[in-house]
Formats: C-alpha cells, structure tokens, sequence
C-alpha cells in the first residue's frame, strides 16, 4: 500500500551486474530529487554484485537490498513492487545511468498531469563501455502515437527510464512472470487502457547496449511474446491484429551487425570515436564483408 509520505520508490533488478551496478547507483544517489527510497533486487547474483549492494545500503538508508534465488526480470520486479511503499514506482536497470535531475522532472510531470499513469523520456544510447552511440531515435512525447506504436510492436519508451503511479500498476497485476522478456510491453499496453502515458523531451537517461542483455539473446522469446501481448491487447480493445503481425518472424542479428549498426548511427551522430571503434571491431569479426569494409572507411573519414 502507497505511503503518502513517500514520494517514490526506485525498483532496481540486478544480476551479476558489478561491472556497471556501482555507476547505476551513484547516478540515483545524485538525483535532485532526494526524497525516495530506493529497492534494489538482488536476483540471484553469483558474483561481487552482492557485496556491492551491500557497502552502498550501509552508507545510504534510503537503500534496501532484497536477496533471493534467481526468478527472472518479472518476478524480481513483483517482489519490489510488493515491498515499494512510494506512490510513484521510477524503474531503473542495474546497467543504466540517469542523469541527475529525471527523477524531479518525472515527478514535477506526473503531479501536473494527474491523467497520466506514466513517463518517460528521451535516451542517450551508450556501448558496453560507457561511449556514446546516439540519442535514441524514434521517441515519441504524446500518448496516442506512443500508444499507436506499441500496437506496432515497436520500441516507443524505454522500460528502465520510467516513473509510473504505484495505484494504476497494482490495478493491472504488475508484471506477468511467465513473460521472461518484454514483459514491459504488456504493462505499458495495460496502463495505456487506463491513463494516459508520455515521454518527456530531454534526454534524462544514458542506456547502456550490450551483448547480454535481452534485446540481444532472445529474439525468438521476445517475437513470441510480443504477438501474444499485442494480440491480447487487441482482443481487449475489440480491434484486429493485422495478419503480418501475427506471423511475425524473429529478426536475428549477428553481433558484428549490431556494431555495425551501432557504427552508423555513431557516426551519424557526431560520435566518431564510437564509430571507429565498432566498424574496426566488425571488420575484425567479418573481415570479408564489403558492409563492414564501407563502415570502416567511413568511420575513418569522418564522414
């Protein structure tokens, strides 16, 4: 149950995080707005991550670690939802880094727009390593074209960027456990049958890509999930899903692909380094491919 005397509570999932859990905390630490209280579950961490959350929640008493065996992103959230005394849940990965003033305009927005249930904003895309790809491309601001491409199984907000109202989460059910991946998708569907849902214009999140995290390893679970979710939401809203949606294929990317992808749109946006770096690391993986060939020359002219 919400305590009004808690503004927020910031629900953070880890697992064998420690090369990027201490950045993540720090960037929630520093956040102008100060008045949370901050969950993180510890899901089954095999290396120094525990001892990491550890340190930090003896030197912050906003701070609770909950431990438990590895149940999956889904499960993991429910239990810090049934913990979050906070009105507004704002949702973190334990590989992220927010800048330090999205939690007081996420919540400056929400106390404004009372028929919104949740917000988001804009994203900076960053590599493994911390250096910057480029802003998120394909952020909408306004509910209905958020909405209208969440139908679209397309990527409208990101899901460790968001604050939402505790009350509306708990009316849906929170996350469904036996979705291991995108469960996010079908909160998001649910909530936008009930309020209203937005991004906010600045960039008030780094997102860190990397090749273990989801979006990369379950492409078949992901695509699986998507057509259920969306075909459920439709079914709710008494709407077809179109036939090309139902028959959907997983899109498989080979990792010199993604750092070739992540070269251009590097390089689109000013980042050369960042570019340079991923064509070289793509043309070492594919030496014989003409596509990687073309990103390393244009990463090195600049251009």
């Amino acid at each position: 149950m919400p305590d009004p005397q808690i503004p927020i509570t910031v629900v953070m999932s880890v697992r064998n995080a420690e090369q990027y859990v201490a950045r993540a905390i720090d960037s929630v630490v520093a956040q102008t707005f100060g008045d949370y209280e901050f969950l993180i579950i510890d899901d089954g961490s095999t290396d120094a991550t525990g001892q990491i959350l550890s340190d930090y929640a003896r030197r912050d008493a906003r701070i609770r670690i909950l431990r438990g065996p590895s149940r999956g992103l889904s499960a993991a959230l429910n239990l810090g939802l049934a913990q979050a005394r906070g009105r507004l849940i704002a949702r973190m990965d334990g590989d992220d880094v927010c800048l330090p003033t999205r939690f007081e305009r996420q919540f400056d927005f929400l106390r404004a727009s009372p028929d919104h249930v949740l917000v988001g904003c804009r994203c900076a895309l960053i590599d493994p390593q911390g250096r910057p790809i480029c802003e998120k491309p394909d952020t909408p601001l306004d509910h209905d074209e958020i909405d209208r491409m969440l139908l679209q199984m397309k990527w409208p907000l990101v899901h460790p960027a968001l604050m939402m109202r505790a009350e509306p989460l708990a009316k849906i059910g929170g996350y469904v456990e036996r979705y291991k991946t995108v469960e996010d998708h079908d909160v998001f569907l649910k909530l936008a049958e009930i309020g209203r849902l937005a991004n906010l214009p600045e960039v008030l999140l780094h997102y860190r890509q990397h090749f273990s995290s989801t979006v990369f390893t379950t492409a078949d679970a992901q695509t699986r999930n998507l057509v259920e979710i969306v075909t459920a939401a439709c079914g709710r809203r008494g709407i077809a899903i179109p036939e090309a949606d139902r028959e959907r294929k997983p899109e498989r990317v080979s990792e010199a692909q993604h750092r070739r992808n992540w070269a251009w749109r590097a390089l689109a946006a000013g980042n050369t380094g960042t570019a340079r770096h991923h064509a070289l690391a793509a043309l070492r993986a594919t030496p014989l491919s003409a596509e990687s060939w073309r990103a390393m020359i244009c990463a090195l002219r600049g251009r």
